[in-house]
């Protein structure tokens, strides 16, 4: 005999679920829940737009770094400082982790004009 299936075919999005994502339909029960994951997936977009950002003023200070060229390097950071602490004010990295992260590209800076 095969096991038991509790697959509902009707909870998928194909049918009677006014416009809802199969997400929304299988997870959420009430119109809260509902509203709470529309506004999960916005700020997910928000936050990786943001990690986003964050990363690539990093990578052009890392590029200049690599480089060895301190004035674009030192024009790059200035750019990337504030990009990380609003990162970290806005909750997308831990305060301490944009501190380090700012001291530890400052250093390398620094190292470049010696």
């Amino acid at each position: 005999m095969p096991p038991i299936s509790f697959h509902r075919p009707w909870k998928t999005g194909l049918g009677w679920a006014s416009g809802l994502s199969a997400k929304e339909e299988l997870m959420a029960n009430t119109a809260s829940a509902k509203k709470a994951t529309r506004k999960i997936a916005a700020r997910t977009e928000v936050n990786k737009s943001r990690r986003s950002r964050m990363r690539t003023f990093v990578r052009k200070v890392e590029e200049a770094i690599t480089a060895g060229d301190h004035a674009v390097a030192v024009a790059a950071l200035k750019a990337a400082e504030p990009e990380i602490v609003r990162a970290s004010q806005k909750g997308i990295v831990h305060a301490n982790v944009a501190a380090r992260k700012v001291s530890r590209l400052n250093s390398r800076v620094k190292a470049l004009q010696a």
